[in-house]
């Protein structure tokens, strides 16, 4: 596949097979993701691929704190406000296109509160990959940045292998259960998390493929002739 159309390819998968996957199959697409670029070669991230009963124990801890409404417990700064203006309009319109794939009613809250815990099961996937960096430079957004690069590689490369993903914050929403039965060393930070596995065909909202802004709202040419 060449790279336009492995790009063109990518969707967020939340629907998978239980077959689990190789370990030389995530070995190989952690070897293409680790290409990323990064800040003077500073290479800050780390991958860790947990599946089996390491991964069950970090589902059922994190729904568990989340259904007893504890306090959000990640790593990373969020945002106080939560997403505001266009940012929330994009995140309100892919939650639309979902929920119409899925037949989710906006007045139905029992739906709507189970996909939400899928979320927080890291919808069922047989593998879960957790990007750490390292706690050196836990403050260092040019880090940050490189981890997000490398993310995204993972990503692509899982994708040329058939696998399908999605980069899923709600999995880490209680980090030290994460930290806990990852094995996550304590001189690294988590992220955030990659739910992978085998796509399921049969899961319609795999279909979705969410919309996306003109290149003129978000690219700026200079010099260039008209």
């Amino acid at each position: 596949m060449d790279f336009e159309s492995l790009v063109a390819s990518r969707r967020s998968v939340r629907g998978f097979r239980k077959d689990p996957v190789p370990r030389e199959v995530l070995v190989e697409v952690i070897e293409l993701a680790k290409r990323a670029p990064s800040s003077m070669n500073t290479q800050p991230w780390h991958f860790h691929a947990i599946t089996g009963a390491p991964l069950e124990l970090i589902r059922e801890g994190n729904t568990e704190r989340m259904l007893a409404g504890a306090a959000v417990d990640r790593e990373i700064t969020m945002s106080r406000h939560g997403y505001q203006g266009v940012h929330r309009e994009r995140q309100k319109e892919i939650a639309v296109q979902l929920f119409d794939a899925m037949g989710i009613a906006w007045d139905d809250k029992e739906r709507r509160q189970d996909w939400v815990m899928r979320g927080f099961r890291q919808f069922d996937a047989p593998v879960s990959v957790v990007v750490t960096v390292d706690r050196a430079l836990a403050e260092d957004t040019v880090a940050h940045f490189d981890c997000g690069a490398a993310t995204y590689g993972l990503v692509l490369a899982a994708t040329s292998k058939g696998l399908g993903c999605v980069i899923n914050g709600q999995g880490i929403m209680q980090s030290s259960v994460v930290r806990e039965h990852a094995n996550i060393p304590d001189d690294e930070v988590i992220m955030t998390c990659v739910a992978m596995g085998w796509p399921n065909e049969e899961f319609v909202a795999n279909d979705v493929v969410s919309r996306r802004v003109d290149t003129g709202e978000v690219a700026n040419f200079v010099g260039f002739d008209e």
